[in-house]
């Protein structure tokens, strides 16, 4: 998250192609994982305690089973756009790791390589962004079936991230055509399980830690323009309110939340927040 090479813009597309820092990690597989664990990671900033955390929104225990119809799914999957409210609903955490998971996962990849092949790079995807409200993300740095590694995240938690913060150009597929800089922590230490349910921890700096932190967002019920700054959302604004218009010409009923009332809302909370 080695240095980024964009495929055909110079914006940070979080579901967009990087070369990336994460080594060889076979499909569905934790093996290797622990090796990013030599990624540095600043003690300066105290993290708060666990029960803090899981209070601000991290995966943990306490948070709501899902049930095998949480997970049930027809394909072909599709990407769900602001200001749909399944982007805010509470995604559960996973208790089965079953062939229906593996399936959804697959289904996923499948979105994501159909969208790279639409020219807009897609190397990643949260369960929410395909209406799934379930603690699930999957990546491949690569961007292309039959290469590169396929990740899959379950009910994934930040255990540390860097007092050092950068600024970059996102965009999201929720948010099709919007870009934007963003602040976030370079650095993160993940734990996680594998499709099968098995534990394990690894770190990501760089770009590969900017993506997992959108994507983790996502889980969280968390979108990027909530940690953008008021100058920067002011220039987007036009383009959220164009999309709030589309979502109520589409289904007639009024946008469940409007970027003109923002003022009114709590900034996101979360790790990194500056």
């Amino acid at each position: 998250m080695a240095s980024a090479q964009f495929l055909r813009s110079n914006h940070l597309h979080i579901h967009g192609g990087f070369t990336s820092a994460l080594p060889a990690i076979p499909p569905f597989s934790r093996n290797h994982l622990t090796s990013l664990d030599q990624v540095y990671f600043s003690t300066n900033r105290s993290l708060p305690p666990l029960c803090a955390v899981s209070k601000i929104g991290f995966s943990a225990a306490k948070d709501e089973a899902a049930s095998s119809g949480d997970i049930q799914f027809e394909a072909p999957l599709k990407i769900v756009e602001y200001p749909d409210p399944k982007l805010r609903a509470k995604n559960k955490r996973i208790v089965s790791f079953d062939d229906n998971l593996k399936s959804l996962a697959r289904e996923m990849f499948d979105v994501m390589y159909n969208i790279h092949f639409h020219r807009t790079d897609g190397i990643g995807l949260s369960a929410p962004q395909v209406g799934i409200n379930v603690q699930l993300m999957v990546f491949n740095p690569v961007g292309e079936p039959g290469e590169g590694e396929e990740i899959v995240l379950v009910n994934p938690r930040v255990s540390k991230y860097s007092k050092k913060l950068s600024i970059f150009n996102e965009g999201c597929l929720s948010f099709p055509g919007i870009y934007a800089d963003v602040k976030r922590p370079e650095s993160v230490k993940i734990d996680a399980r594998d499709v099968n349910g098995n534990r394990f921890s690894f770190s990501l700096d760089g770009l590969p830690a900017r993506v997992f932190q959108h994507e983790f967002d996502h889980l969280q019920g968390i979108l990027f323009f909530e940690r953008m700054t008021e100058e920067v959302l002011g220039n987007i604004r036009e383009q959220l309110q164009a999309l709030e218009m589309k979502y109520e010409q589409l289904t007639g009923v009024p946008s469940p939340e409007k970027i003109q009332n923002r003022r009114e809302r709590r900034n996101a909370v979360g790790f990194g927040k500056s």
